[in-house]
Parts: structure tokens; C-alpha cells; sequence
């Protein structure tokens, strides 16, 4: 598993259906080690604060591998690195063997003398869920249908330990909560209509985990009570 590119950018004015929509989703490819940060990478920033950015969504992460299959989607369509706004465009790291709880350390101490301390460390939080800002990134409407219809989502990470990252940079898993479950489980769960008392049971260990944030665990529960109460 590593990262092949790291990507940054800058919140940006375009006009979309005839109005200004600033948005950050326009990525491009940086050389060299960059500086991880609790909230970003250095050089990229996020728009809209209330549903991006924050330290449950500093950093988000796209493989490689689903890009063969959008390049058969959206034919003549160019698609470099960050194309889907991702800071990290990876080898590995597919949704079904990703999991909400994950511990990962990324790259090598660069500096003589340093120490394994001085990698990055961060941990897994939750899938992408696109709103329509992909629409304006790709320019379509029904951009937003068909990424979440692939299953196709990528995922956030939360930085626990600063450090620096650059593409190359291996990706190694540190530890894995036994009761967590994958990122693609996790996306059947939220957009199934009703749930089967597995889906329930996964639901419960959710909220057990420390890094899925609480507005996650707050969706769940309700929609549990909502569950509960339509079979009274």
C-alpha cells in the first residue's frame, strides 16, 4: 500500500447552473515532501467548513485502481490525480479492506538522525459521501448518483501525529479494532432502505468506535429508534 500522488488546492469561484459556488474539490499533483497537518495538508484548503475539512475529514483518499473504471464511464475524459478531490490518489487501500478505526503510518523519517516518531500517523473515520460539488467538479448534475451507485467512495483520515508526506510513501497498517467493519460495509449500511439483524448488529459495534464521529453515530441511533418504533 502507498500513496502515488499527493494532491493540494485552493478554494476556487466558478459558476455553476448561473450562479458563483466556490469549492475546493480542484486537486493538483505536489513534488515532494509536504507537511500533514491536524486539519490539512499544506497548500490545501476546503470551502465549506460545516460539511468539509475539520479533523474527521483532513485528509480524504482515493485508490488508484477505481480510475480504470471511470475512464470507461466517462470515455475522453481526462482524469488525472485528483481529479475526485482527493489529497491522496493510492495504491491499495480499497473500500472493502479499509475499516472505520484503522491505524496507518505513512512514509519514513526524511531527516538524519530522526526517529520512526517522525511519520505521519493517522486513522481511519468514515467514506466520502458526495454532495454536489462533484457534479460541479465533472460538470453533470448526475455525477453525484453515479459515484455513490459505484460504491466507489474513497475515505477520510484523521492525522493523530503530524509529519511529512510525498508520493512514493508506503503505507503501513498499525492496528485494526476487531469489531470494526469496512468502509464498504459501512456505505451498504447507510444507504440500505431496511436492515437485517446483521446490519443491525454491525450498527451497534459502530458505536463503539472512537473515530466515527459522533454525527455518524447520531444518524444511526435515530434511524434505529425510527426502525424500532415502525415495528411496534
Amino acid at each position: 500500500m502507498k500513496i502515488l500522488s499527493v494532491n493540494v488546492g485552493l478554494p476556487r469561484d466558478v459558476v455553476w447552473r448561473g450562479r458563483t459556488v466556490t469549492t475546493g474539490i480542484y486537486k493538483s499533483p505536489v513534488e515532494g515532501p509536504i507537511a500533514l497537518r491536524k486539519l490539512n495538508l499544506d497548500g490545501d484548503r476546503q470551502a465549506d467548513l460545516t460539511v468539509h475539512g475539520g479533523e474527521h475529514k483532513a485528509v480524504y483518499c482515493y485508490p488508484m485502481g477505481h480510475y480504470a473504471y471511470w475512464k470507461k464511464k466517462l470515455p475522453g475524459r481526462d482524469l488525472p490525480p485528483g481529479t475526485f478531490g482527493e489529497n491522496f490518489t493510492t495504491e491499495g487501500l480499497l473500500e472493502g479492506d479499509v475499516h472505520i478505526g484503522d491505524q496507518f503510518a505513512i512514509g519514513l523519517p526524511r531527516e538524519a538522525g530522526s526517529n520512526a516518531k517522525c511519520t505521519a500517523q493517522v486513522v481511519v473515520t468514515q467514506p466520502r459521501l458526495p454532495c454536489y460539488k462533484l457534479g460541479v467538479r465533472f460538470g453533470t448534475n448526475d455525477m453525484v448518483k453515479k459515484f455513490l451507485a459505484s460504491r466507489r467512495t474513497g475515505f477520510y483520515f484523521a492525522v493523530t501525529r503530524e509529519g511529512q508526506v510525498a508520493a512514493g510513501d508506503e503505507v503501513k497498517l498499525l492496528s485494526r479494532d476487531p469489531n470494526a467493519i469496512s468502509i464498504s460495509e459501512f456505505v451498504e449500511l447507510y444507504v440500505a432502505k431496511n436492515w437485517t439483524a446483521a446490519n443491525i448488529t454491525a450498527i451497534l459495534r459502530l458505536f463503539d468506535l472512537p473515530s466515527l464521529p459522533n454525527d455518524w453515530k447520531h444518524y444511526f441511533h435515530d434511524r434505529l429508534q425510527d426502525a424500532r418504533a415502525a415495528n411496534l
